[in-house]
């Protein structure tokens, strides 16, 4: 796009003339079209790449069949002797979140930045910012995909879905871990030194993680300590505020408030990693 020149009064505080303010309208309605197609274009690339999509989208929905099946029937003490699709469910919702989001962009980003998309992309007409709306407006949608995919199974499969009450707290919950771990997806990035180690990087920090905080494990089987551990990461905050808003003795709205709070806490972090973003490769 040809830059637009701004023609402004002698005086300091001019108005700009209604043809330049028409003019930047226009640019600006250009540069949302752009931002819409770019979304578009990537989750067709999405879909196109089988080994990303079956990673970060029919992984989860494989573990909550096969998991679901085998406990088909259990009921879960702790958590007052609910059905175990019923603890599960939200816990599959929570992994498949974090897969969708934290480790789709952090691997992509960072093998992109390597081969030298990412800086031929700045000399392109397409703004950055469009860019990355398309990057994370594609990893949302696959979120979504997955999150309606996963409440269908569970619902059909294994009779287990949220109440009506507690359906905002479930939203909530779900709003805050995408904006949390998007944060720290593309915040992810500026600590991992290449595309070699992007996916070695991106399990060690989730698989860990993902089997202390109450995914594939009730915690209260846990020891005290190593759930305190995962109390401070936000993969338990938001396996926990799921859980909680399915959780049949939940009453009210369903809303983990303390849960939500520490991952906006994680969120504010991963903004912050953010302005370190790296468009080019430190490789020669």
């Amino acid at each position: 796009m040809n830059e637009v020149t701004v023609t402004r009064a002698a005086a300091p505080d001019a108005i700009p003339t209604p043809r330049t303010a028409a003019a930047r309208r226009r640019a600006r309605r250009w540069q949302l079209r752009l931002a819409a197609r770019q979304v578009g274009y990537e989750h067709r690339s999405f879909w196109r790449n089988r080994s990303r999509a079956f990673f970060s989208f029919l992984m989860p929905i494989i573990l909550l069949v096969i998991a679901g099946s085998v406990n088909r029937g259990d009921r879960i003490t702790e958590r007052g002797n609910v059905a175990f699709a019923t603890f599960f469910v939200p816990g599959i919702l929570a992994y498949g979140i974090i897969t969708a989001t934290f480790a789709n962009l952090a691997a992509s980003l960072t093998l992109l930045r390597d081969q030298g998309v990412l800086k031929r992309m700045r000399g392109t007409p397409l703004p950055p910012w469009a860019y990355m709306v398309g990057r994370v407006g594609s990893s949302t949608l696959a979120m979504l995909e997955l999150v309606a995919v996963t409440l269908a199974v569970g619902w059909a499969a294994f009779g287990t879905h949220v109440r009506g009450s507690t359906l905002p707290g479930l939203a909530l919950a779900l709003v805050a871990g995408m904006v949390c771990f998007t944060a720290l997806g593309i915040g992810a990035t500026t600590v991992i030194p290449n595309a070699d180690a992007a996916q070695p990087v991106t399990t060690a920090l989730v698989l860990p993680l993902t089997f202390i905080s109450g995914i594939f494990f009730v915690p209260e089987r846990l020891p005290a300590w190593l759930n305190q551990v995962a109390g401070a990461f936000p993969i338990k905050r938001l396996a926990d505020a799921l859980q909680f808003a399915y959780d049949p003795r939940t009453g009210g709205a369903g809303i983990a408030g303390h849960d939500l709070v520490v991952l906006a806490l994680w969120t504010a972090a991963g903004v912050a990693l953010m302005r370190s973003f790296r468009w080019e490769s430190n490789r020669p």
